[in-house]
């Protein structure tokens, strides 16, 4: 397994919605590590794809993260649970170029899982950044990372992607110093 590199990576947040918020801390800690990474992404020039389950029901992805992505990210209605199921989802990380698909989200047993087996089958390299998605349940969000175990799907942290992204001293302190002025701390430290 190589190392994730910015100028393969493209980052997808899947359904990060308030009407899969369940209201703990531990869903709030996710929304702000994808949010951080949506802005790190931002900075790096690394484009974004947003996904959202029908948002009459569930809402718009989380203001938080909304405002740090890039203003070109398209965001997309997904009519499946999984991304692979939608084309226009497919289309948009295909236009990328980027054959990494870097995945965050919601919920990590459904549609992160689907997301990511289902972009593997299309023949894409997924990673899915296990402390930046969550499920409704601890026992929900480990199954769901245990589902991929096996499959070809990649697991990784925040840090670790975050780190291969920056892949230099220079790079991290100058993406530190742009994030922290724009935004304050990142919600880990790194």
């Amino acid at each position: 397994m190589s190392l994730v590199r910015r100028e393969d990576s493209v980052l997808v947040v899947v359904d990060t919605q308030p009407g899969f918020l369940s209201g703990d801390d531990e869903a709030g800690a996710t929304v702000k590590r994808i949010a951080w990474l949506a802005g790190m992404a931002a900075q790096m020039d690394i484009p974004v794809v947003v996904v959202e389950e029908d948002p009459p029901a569930y809402g718009d992805t989380v203001d938080a993260i909304r405002e740090r992505l890039p203003e070109d990210t398209p965001r997309i209605v997904k009519p499946s649970f999984g991304l692979a199921g939608c084309p226009e989802a497919v289309d948009a990380v295909r236009a990328t170029g980027r054959p990494v698909v870097v995945l965050t989200g919601f919920e990590t047993d459904v549609c992160v899982a689907q997301s990511a087996l289902g972009l593997l089958e299309l023949g894409l390299r997924a990673a899915v950044v296990q402390d930046a998605c969550f499920s409704t349940s601890a026992q929900a969000h480990r199954l769901g990372l245990e589902r991929l175990v096996g499959t070809g799907v990649e697991r990784h942290s925040v840090k670790g992607v975050a780190f291969e992204w920056m892949a230099t001293v220079e790079d991290g302190r100058a993406v530190r110093e742009r994030d922290r002025e724009r935004f304050g701390p990142p919600p880990l430290e790194l």
